[in-house]
């Protein structure tokens, strides 16, 4: 097969490197480059024969306009840390605990109508006259609190330092004037900002995309007044820098009733993500996305009109665009650009309605990473950095297929750096080989049918709230990262979804998470009708060569699935998985013993487990097939026609995806020995993609291995070096 040694790379070019940017164009196989926030392109470049992508973030970079508008910023609902009373009046400093530079008091008399006053200790919202504003002090003061009672104030706040602006400051040095971000909510801004694009695209004929650093909204990223705790709160998936007066009494108008600063506060832990939404932030959310999507298109459309296309980050500014959402295809984005550090980011973006689906990859070409350990600076290694991220993505890529990757930054940081360069043409070439095969047609996929269930089902697939190294305390985020790779169609259902009868064709349920959070359910397990669902699981067809004895549907559970308190089981599938927690009453009752029945080859060597104090074996049925200083780590039960298979915990890691994909295979009645294109070494994996006729085998740890693969055609040996991918044509 042809394989294209150039094109599907974009390039950060920059102004003053020319011949280094013009020469990795060359070798990396770029046929575009790009400017960079902080970057711009000279004309030599410009009119050096690639595609122009010209970065834009439409909300910042406008303070001029600001300053003469200062009720056209971005606002937030913030609120005070609990202040305990004594005796007499109590004053309340409203931005003690925060940033004074990203933020400032909206004190407007609309603005004022929305605060709110909260005696914590007895859970009541105060009277308005039951307390004042003073200015002068930037303090509310409490007339007559009680005693030793703890209060809040929730106010609003105007965002006046853009907190991309904000990290670049602190990351890349950036030394220009603090950015503040408009809110296009105001019809004065829009036709600002409609009026400066339209500008912007006349005075930019080289440019092909346009690529909006996503819209309008950034993800929420609070910054405290202690340098020990500098981020109070992060949430990429937040809504709460969307709020304004003009955007809650436009709500009201629409949907009939009034949402409160308590609906975004929620008692000082805001709406997080990770917590299952309310029915008001569900009307909020979608009242949101259509306003961006409105706003969203009128802008395409403008950017169409100059003959350039038009691309979205998915990053950043990026909250109300909802790329899976009922709204994102009618903005009519040409292409959408995804950062990635992981598998479960690849797939993300590969599964999003666009014509183009491109991956900016780490490490970006900053000094630091995001953590602040060094990059390309002293102390830095960026090849082993990209080695490591490549390995992880790579897995995904040969599942999914994406056709661009780029890099972002400032090029001349990688001139000190010259095993990174060879590395990033190495890496770019196996890309574009992967590319083509699934051009070729599609890589073979088990019959083998795999449902996320969460609160937010295929709102949000693929992704918890953040990136992996900002996430990786959930259970999920590591099932999901395991999930990319692996030869399965993976599919995310909502709690609504399963009681609408959308398990159709779905093998196994994963429920992976912490009691209370979105991704175990909270009270969506008050429901007996999703209980009573999940219980029926339907049955599972396979297509030779993959025959099932089983009947049924297998549940897997992780952590504290299906928990909600109030019921016999603290787990409501707990029949179905065998195991339960004690979350305090049964500590006088009797316990099964925990007895380890090992299944030969279910878990790999290397794999790890753990497990959790309080569980119990629900009754002398459950086979525990893994334990761990006498608690279960892995167990089976029967239940109706199918099976349960709890874990315990889980981490991503390569032997246990292997040991997951086992289990499945293992609770569905497949006899894995007869499964074609698996590995025999749990440390490798393969894709096989048969109208190329090849073989795909990467090796995901950093010491050689040799692995088999079985085939139809008969056994495959491959030898890899650390890291190393294989391409074997049959």
């Amino acid at each position: 097969m042809k394989q294209t040694k150039k094109g599907g790379f974009t390039l950060p070019g920059e102004a003053g490197c020319e011949a280094l940017t013009l020469e990795l164009a060359d070798r990396w196989g770029a046929d575009v480059i790009r400017d960079s926030d902080g970057t711009e392109l000279s004309d030599e470049i410009l009119d050096a024969g690639y595609s122009i992508y010209s970065t834009i973030c439409l909300i910042r970079d406008h303070n001029e306009w600001a300053r003469e508008h200062p009720d056209c910023l971005q606002q937030t609902f913030l609120t005070t840390r609990p202040c305990l009373a004594g005796e007499g009046p109590l004053s309340v400093a409203l931005l003690a605990d925060f940033f004074d530079e990203q933020f400032r008091v909206n004190d407007g008399e609309t603005a004022r109508r929305y605060w709110q006053v909260w005696d914590r200790t007895e859970g009541t919202l105060l009277d308005a006259g039951a307390w004042h504003w003073q200015p002068g002090t930037g303090c509310v003061v409490v007339d007559h609190p009680t005693p030793y009672h703890s209060y809040t104030v929730s106010f609003l706040a105007y965002r006046i330092w853009e907190e991309i602006s904000m990290y670049n400051h602190l990351t890349n040095h950036w030394d220009k004037e603090h950015l503040m971000p408009i809110d296009p909510r105001r019809p004065e801004a829009r036709a600002f900002l409609t009026d400066w694009l339209r500008n912007w695209c006349e005075t930019h004929p080289h440019t092909t995309v346009v690529r909006f650093t996503s819209l309008f909204y950034n993800f929420v990223w609070i910054w405290g007044s202690d340098e020990r705790n500098r981020s109070l709160f992060t949430d990429w998936g937040s809504y709460d820098f969307t709020v304004s007066e003009q955007a809650l009494a436009d709500f009201a108008a629409e949907y009939g009733y009034e949402l409160t600063a308590e609906d975004f506060i929620n008692k000082g832990n805001f709406q997080v993500t990770h917590q299952p939404p309310t029915a008001h932030k569900r009307d909020y959310m979608a009242f949101t996305q259509r306003f961006v999507a409105s706003y969203g298109r009128t802008l395409v459309d403008l950017v169409h009109q100059y003959g350039k296309k038009a691309y979205v980050f998915y990053d950043d500014s990026w909250i109300g665009v909802e790329p899976y959402g009922p709204y994102f295809p009618s903005i009519g984005f040409d292409g959408i650009i995804k950062c990635v550090f992981s598998g479960y980011e690849v797939r993300m973006c590969s599964g999003v309605p666009a014509q183009v689906h491109e991956l900016r990859l780490h490490p970006y070409l900053f000094p630091v990473g995001l953590g602040g350990a060094p990059t390309f600076t002293e102390g830095g290694d960026p090849t082993r950095d990209a080695r490591a991220y490549w390995n992880h993505v790579r897995r995904a890529l040969l599942r999914a297929p994406i056709d661009r990757i780029g890099l972002g930054g400032y090029l001349h940081l990688v001139k000190d750096f010259p095993d990174f360069v060879q590395y990033i043409a190495d890496l770019a070439d196996e890309f574009r080989e992967v590319r083509d095969l699934h051009a070729a047609g599609e890589v073979y996929t088990m019959p083998l049918t795999v449902a996320v269930l969460h609160s937010w089902g295929g709102l949000r697939p693929w992704t918890l709230s953040g990136h992996f190294h900002e996430t990786y305390m959930h259970d999920l985020i590591h099932i999901n990262e395991a999930l990319s790779g692996l030869p399965v169609e993976t599919r995310f259902l909502s709690f609504e979804d399963v009681k609408a009868g959308k398990l159709e064709g779905v093998d196994v349920v994963i429920n992976a998470g912490r009691a209370g959070t979105a991704w175990s359910g909270g009270d969506a397990w008050q429901d007996a009708a999703l209980v009573t669902a999940l219980s029926a699981l339907p049955l599972y067809k396979y297509i030779a060569p993959l025959p099932c004895r089983a009947q049924g549907g297998v549940l897997i559970g992780v952590n504290e699935p299906t928990a909600v308190p109030g019921w016999g089981d603290y787990f409501r599938m707990a029949r179905a998985l065998g195991v339960d927690e004690d979350t305090g009453a049964r500590v006088c009752h009797g316990r099964w013993p925990v007895q380890a029945d090992l299944v030969e080859g279910l878990i790999p060597e290397g794999a790890t487990l753990c497990t959790r104090d309080h569980l119990y074996l629900t009754d002398g049925e459950t086979r525990v097939l893994a334990e761990q200083d006498g608690c279960p780590a892995i167990a089976t039960h029967t239940f109706g026609r199918g099976r349960g298979i709890y874990l315990a915990g889980f981490a991503y890691s390569p032997e246990n995806a292997r040991m997951l994909l086992n289990l499945m295979l293992w609770a569905t009645g497949t006899d894995s020995s007869r499964v074609p294109y698996l590995t025999d070494n749990a440390a490798c994996e393969c894709a096989w993609f048969p109208a190329a006729r090849r073989l795909v085998v990467i090796n995901n740890t950093e010491q050689a291995q040799t692995t088999v693969i079985h085939t139809p055609e008969g056994d495959v040996r491959a030898e890899l070096a650390p890291f190393a991918t294989r391409m074997i044509q049959r």
